[in-house]
């Protein structure tokens, strides 16, 4: 298990995943959940999306500023929203036991996929 912001813990199914669905079966997951979390006009997750959506991850006890660091976390280009390649690099980087058993794996699927 994983803690995330100060009282937050879940598991980290995210290697498990990979077994079972593979490396593409596990980005076109993680492109899934990003959809569900984004603000449909802009196409992209923002604090308001992210806050409205956050029950959907079990994140519903989490404050404004917990989220606004979870934004900021994944933010690459610093315009305040995670695209979904940001999306899918941070989740990534939650999971310490995908980061170590799968570094060059994630390079190379995301450099075949964007």
């Amino acid at each position: 298990m994983a803690a995330l912001g100060r009282d937050v813990v879940f598991e980290d199914f995210f290697p498990s995943m990979v077994e079972k669905l593979g490396s593409e079966g596990f980005l076109k997951e993680l492109r899934n959940g990003f959809r569900v979390l984004m603000d449909g006009e802009r196409e992209v997750i923002t604090f308001e999306s992210l806050k409205k959506n956050s029950a959907l991850l079990g994140l519903q006890e989490m404050s404004d500023d917990e989220l606004m660091c979870m934004l900021r976390e994944g933010d690459l280009d610093g315009d305040g929203c995670l695209n979904e390649r940001e999306f899918c690099v941070l989740m990534v980087r939650l999971s310490p036991d995908l980061m170590d058993k799968s570094r060059l794996w994630f390079a190379e699927t995301v450099a075949n996929v964007f």
